[in-house]
């Protein structure tokens, strides 16, 4: 009597453990695992050969950089507690396994970083900086860098000098800062100071992109720059730099821009504007005049784009890192040299997938209950069912 008790008491155990296996699994999966099968998938792209790679450029002499924009941490007054939670354990994921496979030399965060830091008080301020420290912390081997953004110091109309030096302070940013690693130059740009009409900030911020705009030109050793002007100037690597900034330089639309993770259709022929949406035609022009750069890397659109200035610069806009933004967030997987460079996009996981196979998990899992409970037929005794009856027939 006391075995044949206990049978249905085992029964239920057993199956209840089965459950909480299952719905383990699937969190595991979803939360976990499922960034590094995505993002194991990603490659460090080659650079190419020819003319234009010396003997000198091996494999050791490339910098591996890993570029993402927009990231928008809540603040306390429009973020929603689980909305942060959410968000932020997306990105911490992703980061930490990118970092965990990819092991990239640098890594660029191309401005707002913060979604509140143009409005936020000390303290929420400080809280955000805590946050953001956890979710992309890193070893010594990967150094970090980060551009100002609107949402960071606020559009030039909310810029203040306090704003600024607040941001500058955690991350050692100012404009008109250059970063040499392995020959290559990285020129840093407060895009939101090229209002170009000469407030404090604006004028400091011109007044520093032009004497390294002056460095660089001296360095590579331009027809315009006698000897005369240069004797003085500290020599730099003659590498054409590749400027880093929040806004993009000028353009009309995003008509031109194509690919899955480009704008959508009826958004790419919206006009946009000056100094909000992109820098101005003025600003644009002074910026590919003084630097001549290689390469420029931009966000703050939150969606892809790749455009030819002059016909010949190329400017990537690189999609937002946040699912806020996005439904398929990416980042760029960069290999450079000081005479050439190949870009790769690394696309993180679907939330509409991780969604779908929720959605799935969990119907997948009322159905085993209800057989369970027997509340549900079973297909393979419903089937029994029809043939028993027609042998019947």
């Amino acid at each position: 009597m006391l075995g044949s008790s206990s049978t249905p008491l085992k029964r239920r155990l057993c199956f209840l453990l089965k459950l909480v296996c299952f719905v383990s699994s699937v969190l595991i999966f979803c939360e976990f695992l499922i960034y590094y099968v995505v993002i194991f998938q990603c490659r460090w792209p080659d650079v190419k050969g020819g003319a234009h790679v010396s003997e000198k450029e091996t494999s050791a002499s490339v910098l591996k950089a890993i570029i993402l924009a927009d990231t928008h941490l809540l603040g306390e007054i429009k973020g929603h507690w689980l909305d942060k939670l959410r968000r932020e354990w997306q990105m911490e994921r992703s980061f930490q396994t990118a970092l965990w496979l990819l092991q990239p030399d640098i890594v660029f965060i191309l401005g707002d970083v913060f979604d509140e830091g143009k409005w936020s008080s000390p303290q929420a301020w400080a809280d955000d900086v805590r946050r953001f420290r956890k979710m992309f912390r890193h070893s010594v081997l990967t150094e970090l860098v980060v551009v100002a953004g609107n949402h960071d110091i606020g559009f030039h109309y909310e810029m203040t000098t306090y704003k600024v030096n607040r941001f500058e302070k955690v991350f050692n940013f100012t404009s008109g800062k250059l970063i040499t690693r392995k020959g290559i130059n990285f020129v840093l740009v407060n895009s939101v100071a090229m209002e170009g009409d000469g407030c404090a900030v604006c004028r400091t911020s011109e007044a520093k992109l032009v004497a390294l705009s002056h460095k660089l030109n001296c360095s590579q050793q331009k027809p315009n720059h006698s000897n005369k002007r240069c004797s003085d100037v500290e020599k730099l690597p003659a590498s054409e730099p590749i400027l880093l900034q929040h806004y993009p330089l000028y353009r009309k639309n995003d008509a031109e821009c194509t690919g899955e993770d480009s704008a959508p259709p009826e958004e790419k022929s919206i006009p946009f504007k000056e100094k909000y949406d992109v820098l101005s035609q003025e600003a644009s022009q002074k910026l590919l005049w003084w630097f001549q750069p290689r390469l420029i890397l931009s966000g703050h659109t939150h969606s892809a784009c790749e455009v030819l200035h002059a016909g010949k610069i190329p400017e990537i806009s690189v999609p937002s890192f946040s699912w806020r933004n996005r439904n398929n967030p990416s980042f760029i997987m960069g290999s450079i040299t000081p005479t050439d460079f190949s870009l790769q996009k690394c696309f993180l996981p679907f939330e509409s997938r991780v969604f779908t196979i929720y959605c799935a998990a969990g119907a997948l899992l009322v159905i085993l209950v209800l057989a369970h409970v027997q509340l549900l037929t079973p297909p393979f005794y419903f089937a029994q069912r029809l043939i028993s009856k027609h042998k019947a027939v």
